[in-house]
C-alpha cells in the first residue's frame, strides 16, 4: 500500500520514500553488491544494520515498489528481493549523492571507487541500468559487448583494495 506524500512538492515525495539512510544503503548493496536475500543484505553491510532495521526497510521498499520479494518463499525460507524499474531508476540518484559525497565528505578510495568511476562515466550509469534490467526484470540488453558495467566496478573495486 503506496502513502500519499504529505505535499505535492516532487523532493518531498522522493524524500519520503529514500529519506532514510538505510533505505539507501539497503538499495545499494542490492544494486552494486548484487544482494537479493535478507541474510546476505544484513552479513555483507559495512554499516552493521541490524536485523529489526533491516527488515522494517525491506518492507518500506517492498511497500513503496523499490523492491518486490518472491511470494513463494515461505517462513524460513530464503526471499528473493528483486528491484522494480523504480528501483532501478534510483541508481542516477545514488551516483549523484555519490559524486557530491567524494567532493564534500571524507571517503575512503576502495569504498569511493564506485562513485569515481561512475561520476566519470554516464555511459557505464545506463549500461548498468540496462544490466540490472536484465537481472531483475529479465529485460535482455541490447548488444553487450565487452565486460558488463557490474565487472567494470568490480575490478575497480578490486584494484583499489590492492
Amino acid at each position: 500500500m503506496r502513502e500519499e506524500p504529505r505535499s505535492g512538492c516532487a523532493i518531498n515525495a522522493a524524500v519520503e520514500v529514500l529519506g532514510d539512510p538505510w533505505t539507501l544503503i539497503v538499495l545499494r548493496d542490492v544494486i552494486f553488491g548484487g544482494r537479493r536475500h535478507f541474510r546476505e543484505l544484513m552479513t555483507r553491510n559495512e554499516e552493521g544494520i541490524a536485523s529489526n532495521v533491516l527488515a522494517a526497510r525491506l518492507r518500506r521498499l517492498v511497500e513503496a515498489g523499490l523492491l518486490t520479494r518472491d511470494d513463494a518463499a515461505r517462513r524460513g525460507q530464503r526471499g528473493t528481493y528483486t528491484l522494480t524499474e523504480a528501483g532501478i531508476e534510483t541508481l542516477p540518484v545514488m551516483v549523484a549523492l555519490g559524486t557530491w559525497g567524494l567532493r564534500h565528505r571524507p571517503t575512503t578510495p576502495r569504498l569511493a571507487v564506485r562513485a569515481r568511476v561512475l561520476a566519470d562515466s554516464p555511459h557505464l550509469v545506463a549500461e548498468l541500468m540496462a544490466e540490472l534490467r536484465e537481472i531483475h526484470l529479465g529485460v535482455p540488453r541490447e548488444n553487450p559487448t565487452g565486460p558488463s558495467a557490474s565487472e567494470q566496478l568490480r575490478r575497480a573495486y578490486e584494484t583499489a583494495s590492492g
